[in-house]
């Protein structure tokens, strides 16, 4: 259980920081950044998200990070970006995920890559077997948009930060998520009423839409008022343009239904839907059917800027943290202010509850993930400072 993985040492899980070697600096996000790592031993690659304790105590994102490691423990699945270790030191909490080539959809959209109608009905059928997935664990994930969608020629589902479990005991009735995404049964009241999986099925009508149009079928910011969301949402006319087949409007019209009772939000509402009565579905699971195209292999799709930050910029670089924390045990002066004592109590209780996880302990031998990271490149993106569209 998570609880009996969890350890005052910080190098329970066998892995810390020395056990992988740092390539490079690719991406950022409200909760941490990332860099492509590779394991020193098997030589494979990952991505892997650091986060400093100091600032996740100060901004109050510790319980945030708890519940996306506790979320992704229990999940495994080739169209998620699927967590392998977790780990900490002193300075930071480490997760080590699948690394993927070809950066988040967010970035190519922003390059005016023009995805074909064939290439998203193929990222369609792959997300919502994803979506299914998640809902089988009960998961909502709650931010399915271009920039927690990784591409690699297939598309993987990341950015678990504010997914959530929903039981029958414990409606969901927090709003969270991007607002351009958010599906309206989240803007229906001025008082808080619980919704269910269809909020997911939602933003990925809105993702597909903006896929194929480079463009939402809303004009919402987020800026927007819920109550100018909401009016929006009953007043405004989602356009289709005439090039688009019947087949592909109908699907995009259930899954941008109004209603969360007659909008599309189940497997098997997708799987015999007419538009997608020629798909094999055990093909699609097992990555058998071809993209139609895919990000050049080899190139690695993030913001060169990542890396210069890291070096040049960052005041705690990753790079020097072994020389830092070896100077850090040799200063004892300690501050007593009642400041510096209440986040030290803080810090100390991160580091004896943080969740150490490690994916090879878990699983049975010989077993193994469809996609498996062996590319040595490509970056992961953790990216919200695309909402402002």
């Amino acid at each position: 259980s998570a609880r009996d993985q969890r350890s005052l040492s910080p190098h329970s899980c066998g892995f810390t920081f020395d056990h992988f070697e740092i390539l490079r600096a690719i991406g950022k996000g409200s909760f941490g950044k990332v860099c492509v790592v590779q394991k020193t031993d098997t030589k494979k690659m990952y991505a892997m998200k650091y986060m400093n304790k100091q600032k996740c105590v100060e901004r109050n994102e510790v319980r945030n990070v708890f519940k996306e490691l506790q979320i992704m423990q229990g999940l495994e699945h080739p169209f998620l970006v699927n967590l392998w270790y977790s780990f900490q030191d002193e300075e930071d909490m480490f997760m080590v995920v699948d690394l993927l080539l070809g950066g988040d959809l967010r970035y190519h959209l922003q390059r005016d890559v023009r995805f074909p109608e064939g290439a998203v009905k193929l990222f369609i059928c792959e997300l919502v077997l994803a979506l299914d997935y998640l809902q089988s664990r009960h998961i909502i994930h709650r931010s399915a948009r271009p920039q927690a969608v990784l591409w690699a020629g297939h598309v993987h589902i990341t950015d678990f930060n504010i997914a959530t479990t929903l039981t029958r005991d414990s409606p969901v009735t927090t709003i969270a998520g991007t607002k351009p995404y958010m599906a309206p049964e989240m803007f229906s009241s001025t008082k808080p009423t619980s919704y269910s999986f269809a909020v997911d099925w939602w933003s990925l009508g809105v993702t597909a839409y903006e896929l194929l149009r480079a463009r939402r079928p809303f004009p919402i910011g987020s800026q927007s008022s819920a109550e100018e969301i909401a009016r929006m949402l009953r007043t405004a006319a989602v356009r289709y343009p005439a090039a688009w087949s019947p087949g592909l409007v109908a699907l995009l019209r259930k899954l941008l239904e109004l209603d969360p009772e007659k909008r599309f939000s189940q497997l098997k509402d997708i799987q015999s839907f007419p538009y997608l009565s020629d798909v094999n579905w055990d093909a699609v699971l097992q990555k058998r059917i071809m993209p139609e195209f895919i990000p050049m292999k080899g190139r690695l799709n993030c913001d060169p800027a990542f890396e210069l930050e890291e070096m040049i910029l960052e005041s705690k670089p990753l790079h020097k943290k072994k020389k830092r924390l070896a100077k850090k045990e040799k200063d004892t002066s300690k501050s007593n202010s009642s400041q510096a004592s209440h986040l030290q109590k803080h810090l100390e209780m991160l580091q004896r509850d943080f969740i150490v996880f490690n994916r090879e302990r878990v699983r049975p031998p010989h077993d193994s993930i469809q996609e498996t990271n062996a590319d040595s490149g490509g970056p992961h993106r953790e990216d919200n400072q695309n909402n402002k569209l």
